[in-house]
Parts: C-alpha cells; structure tokens; sequence
C-alpha cells in the first residue's frame, strides 16, 4: 500500500540558496538521517544508499521535473520504490518556505511496523529541521545546478495536497506583499549545463 507524507519548514535564507542547495544530492548525507550515500550518476540520474527502519535499501531514482527556485520531482527508476518532491516558495526576500512530498511503499515486517510507529513522518520532519540547521549555519549553498528539466511521465505526487500558501502567510503577518516569482524558463532535456 502507498504510503504519502507532506512536511514543510521555514528557512532563514531566500529561495535561491535554499534550491541551489537541495540541487547538490550527493550533500544530502550531511542533514538527512539515515542516506547514507547519494551518487549523482548524471543530469538527472542517482543511486541512493540509505537505512530506512534499520533496514539498508538502495535505489536509483531519475529526476522527472526540476525548475529553479521552484521544484524538484523524483521518482524511483530501480529497487526500494519511491517518489516526491520538494516546493520552494519565496516567504520574503529573506525566508522560504521548504515543502516536502514523499510517496513510498513499505517493504517487509520491519519497515510495516515503522509505519504504525510513523518512522518516516518523524524521519521527514527531522531532516528538514537538520536541513534548515544546515542551510542557516552556512548562510550560503555549497553549490547550485540552475538547469531546468521539463516535468514529464509521473503523476504529481501532491495532487490533492493541501499545503499552505506562504504567500498569503506573509502578507497576513506584515501587510506587505511577497516578492513577485517569475515564470520557470523550460530547456529541452539534454540542453542544461553539467551540474
């Protein structure tokens, strides 16, 4: 069976450097518990390596949408099944909004009595509290890939999601409006310069 988990935090630093830091997989060991090794294979290709229930799982996932400052969307190609996404939204010049999306199917007896303990609920909540401590004691990315991959092939994993809009948060909290977004810029596949 499916399993869906939706989190979001707030991160002191703006957009930019919040995505160009998601954009660099191969760090995600330093801030998300239990991935043990991600290697970027090529644009839109990796391998991950993890524990997930005390379990080790490896897969290879494909990235199937990526816009800067906006999203990035995954799905499993190979092994543990799995798919998401993470949303960035500009609360003002100097705070965004991170949202996280994850799809995944529990394998095995230890991995189905983590779900009734809400492991990975607890586990996605933990590691974007470690990726804000990250991204703020740094106050700068430790690099950035810029190039935009056109969604294709998956279904969106937040349909039917309703998350808030940071947007409409901000403007209620200081009766100004957030800094406008601009319309993503699509390259065809294969165009992008190497991350």
């Amino acid at each position: 069976m499916t399993r869906k988990v939706e989190k979001s935090i707030d991160v002191d630093v703006p957009v930019s450097t919040a995505y160009n830091q998601w954009t660099q997989f191969e760090d995600f060991p330093r801030f998300m518990g239990g991935v043990r090794e991600v290697r970027q294979l090529d644009d839109r290709r990796m391998h991950w390596v993890a524990e997930i229930a005390g379990v080790q799982r490896e897969w290879d996932a494909t990235i199937v949408e990526q816009v800067p400052d906006r999203t990035v969307a995954w799905a499993a190609t190979a092994g543990t099944p799995n798919a998401g996404m993470v949303r960035f939204a500009p609360i003002d010049a100097h705070r965004t909004q991170v949202q996280l999306l994850l799809e995944y199917e529990p394998e095995g007896l230890v991995e189905q009595a983590g779900e009734k303990l809400n492991l990975v609920d607890r586990q996605a909540e933990s590691d974007l509290e470690r990726f804000k401590d990250f991204i703020e004691g740094r106050q700068v990315e430790s690099g950035g890939w810029r190039g935009t991959i056109a969604p294709g092939g998956i279904p969106d994993p937040s349909a039917g999601a309703d998350l808030p809009d940071p947007a409409a948060r901000h403007r209620a909290e200081t009766d100004e409006e957030p800094p406008p977004e601009t319309e993503p810029e699509y390259a065809p596949t294969g165009t992008v310069p190497p991350r």
